[in-house]
């Protein structure tokens, strides 16, 4: 009988953290948790996104993302500023486990005080070289609720496409080819 491969094998040698020019990217560790829920539970902060309800439920949502990294070998990083513990956001590549069907997403969220400083955009770059370079896919989604005019025109700069409005989500859908790939 030959021994099967654990499929997460695969990607153990996508790395685990990353730095760009101003921040470090982590993957979650219980320990951060209640610092992701300070923003990732707040109404106000979370206004144009879902909203973790306790710090129980942003645990459970962090930790099915992290199952999902096992198996595709992406998820989204902790997000703190170079040489800082606090994280100040959450976000990168991820196939989403709760609204399954949309293949490679980006997302990210951020605690309102790093708003407006560049940080989305670094995030974003950093998780699109990895799917370009890294993962090679050729396709990566994104949403964003129409209000939210920051994340709209961060999606945008970063080279991604409006496509049209999604009424029954309350967001607008883009998607960004690999550059490669473009006509």
């Amino acid at each position: 009988m030959v021994p099967t491969q654990d499929i997460s094998e695969e990607w153990d040698t996508l790395p685990s953290s990353r730095e760009t020019t101003h921040l470090t990217l982590t993957k979650p560790r219980l320990a951060d948790v209640p610092a992701l829920f300070e923003f990732l539970g707040d109404p106000e902060a979370m206004t144009h996104t879902h909203c973790d309800e306790s710090q129980s439920e942003c645990r459970r949502r962090i930790a099915v993302h992290e199952w999902k990294r096992r198996i595709n070998g992406y998820a989204p990083w902790v997000i703190r500023k170079k040489n800082e513990l606090k994280p100040i956001g959450w976000g990168g590549l991820y196939d989403d486990p709760f609204e399954p069907g949309w293949g490679i997403e980006l997302g990210y969220y951020f605690h309102p005080g790093s708003w407006g400083q560049g940080y989305g955009t670094e995030l974003a770059v950093a998780a699109l070289e990895v799917a370009d370079n890294e993962l090679a896919v050729p396709l990566v989604t994104a949403f964003a609720h129409p209000e939210n005019k920051a994340s709209n025109k961060l999606l945008e700069k970063v080279g991604f496409r409006w496509q049209h409005y999604m009424p029954k989500m309350d967001r607008n859908l883009y998607i960004r080819q690999r550059p490669d790939l473009r006509i």
